[in-house]
């Protein structure tokens, strides 16, 4: 089992940063890739980043170049810069986790609001 446990949502400005956290606890040895999640309201939920535990990145095409994910030297630790945001980035943010064993684990969620 693997917790994770999400930090750094808020409300900011358009253009603007934030910088999301998430500690991963457990059996985080087993943890093949881990990523960040969003849902707007009325929206499905979809995938903003990810990594590996190689540091290979995958983003999606609406944050490629303002959003970038990273790991902790100590590798449960995965973190989000999401620079030069814009009103359609709020959404609420998971943290999610894949192991070997192909199951997944989801954070609670953080808020992230952008005002024009």
């Amino acid at each position: 089992q693997v917790l994770l446990v999400e930090s750094g949502g808020g409300l900011v400005q358009a253009g603007g940063s934030l910088r999301l956290s998430c500690a991963a606890s457990g059996s985080i040895f087993s943890i093949i890739t881990m990523g960040w999640y969003r849902q707007a309201p009325g929206k499905q939920r979809e995938l903003v980043a990810s990594i590996t535990s190689g540091s290979s990145t995958n983003y999606a095409d609406s944050v490629e170049g303002r959003f970038t994910i990273s790991r902790g030297n100590a590798k449960n630790w995965v973190f989000l810069q999401m620079n030069s945001l814009k009103p359609e980035d709020t959404a609420v943010y998971y943290c999610h986790a894949r192991d070997s064993r192909v199951d997944e684990y989801w954070g609670q969620g953080t808020q992230v609001t952008v005002s024009s």
